[in-house]
């Protein structure tokens, strides 16, 4: 069968969907991969594992009706050119427009892959208004016909019944996020000394930086020797986002090492005491708490759809109010004055991780579900070396 992958950055193709593309692969199929950036590195990557990749256009993050069209108008085109028997989309716009031309080129199977809610359904964003009538809208058309629709949470479900996406007659499959590599991502010895905090993510507010900040103040005061960092690009287009500008500023201000961006987070959680995600942002399933989980480290994170699903509170991290630094700060506060922990809560981390969220194990489930699996079981461990930026 050929099966057509629909993303909003390429990527996103490997980093996040790497293993599930080559378990298709190694099923059988042809799997072509679509994006709307040409990434010679990706393209690379997917071409040495016989994958092909296609570009779409496609403006990732306004509302243009005209861009907007022109994307339905070339996944319309790729559908009647490759002829696929299966589609697979992913993220906001190729979700609502690759199910659209699915529908509209003669009904091939269609399914959905909704990694989070996003910004409309965050706090900044979930406000009445006309952006968010015309998204819930078009988000209702473009799963209209999906045969099924897998969410990263308990809670998004739901929520796409209230906000008027789906109805109670479609069939929603709940799935343990995009997995972790638990090979590729190892569990990894505290590091010696003072307690290290490291926040992970894209620099939003939405993502808790600021709560994180206020946090580190507070508690510097009294554990001079504490350390606090942040991982992750800055963000100087999206709306709730903190800019390169800003950063130099930050860093004067609040106790906090920014570190950038990086290919590899790997090193950077082994030299972390702590993983902390003080996120209200609209999640689905953060992967870099599975990370953290597979490296071994206790979580700090916000009782949040995704972000609260896998800890549990007491048992491998714990979990606290949304936007609340005081909250944070007594958390970490607890890692500080307990240090024994950190250890005793990332080793059921660990645990968690391989139980649950194995990245062989989500793809079991979703190649399940699509009736695309193999009769060898074999798994796309071959997807492990690639390395991007953090998302």
């Amino acid at each position: 069968m050929k099966i057509l992958v629909f993303s909003s950055l390429a990527y996103s193709l490997v980093n996040f969907r790497g293993a599930l593309l080559c378990r298709m692969k190694e099923a059988g199929h042809d799997v072509v991969a679509v994006a709307p950036d040409d990434d010679p590195v990706v393209a690379a990557w997917l071409r040495e594992r016989n994958i092909e990749f296609r570009t779409i256009s496609m403006n990732r993050t306004g509302m243009k009706p005209m861009e907007d069209i022109r994307t339905l108008l070339g996944y319309i085109k790729l559908i009647l050119t490759e002829r696929p028997g299966l589609i697979l989309a992913y993220t906001q716009k190729p979700i609502i427009y690759g199910g659209i031309a699915a529908r509209l080129t003669g009904n091939v199977p269609f399914y959905a892959l909704m990694s989070g809610l996003g910004y409309l359904f965050s706090p900044d964003g979930s406000k009445p208004g006309l952006k968010r009538s015309i998204f819930l809208r078009l988000y209702r058309e473009g799963v209209r016909r999906a045969v099924k629709i897998f969410v990263f949470n308990r809670d998004d479900h739901e929520d796409m019944i209230a906000a008027g996406i789906v109805d109670q007659t479609q069939k929603v499959i709940q799935v343990p996020g995009s997995g972790v590599d638990t090979t590729y991502f190892v569990q990894q010895p505290l590091p010696a000394g003072a307690p290290h905090f490291l926040m992970v993510g894209r620099l939003m507010r939405d993502k808790g930086v600021y709560e994180f900040l206020e946090a580190a103040r507070k508690l510097t005061a009294d554990y001079p020797a504490a350390r606090f960092s942040i991982l992750g690009r800055a963000e100087d287009s999206n709306p709730t986002g903190i800019s390169q500008d800003d950063i130099p500023r930050l860093q004067s201000d609040y106790p906090v090492t920014f570190l950038g961006e990086t290919t590899d987070v790997r090193p950077y959680l082994a030299q972390s005491s702590v993983f902390v995600l003080p996120s209200y942002y609209r999640e689905g399933l953060p992967r870099t708490i599975l990370e953290a989980l597979a490296t071994g480290r206790a979580v700090i994170t916000t009782d949040m759809p995704g972000c609260r699903d896998p800890i549990e509170a007491g048992v491998n991290g714990l979990i606290i109010p949304r936007q609340d630094s005081i909250a944070l700060a007594n958390a970490m506060r607890s890692f500080i004055q307990n240090p024994g922990q950190a250890e005793e809560m990332g080793a059921k981390s660990r645990a968690i991780a391989e139980a649950v969220y194995d990245v062989a194990k989500v793809n079991d489930i979703l190649t399940g579900h699509m009736g695309l699996q193999h009769s060898s079981n074999t798994h796309a461990t071959s997807a492990a070396p690639f390395v991007a930026k953090q998302a």
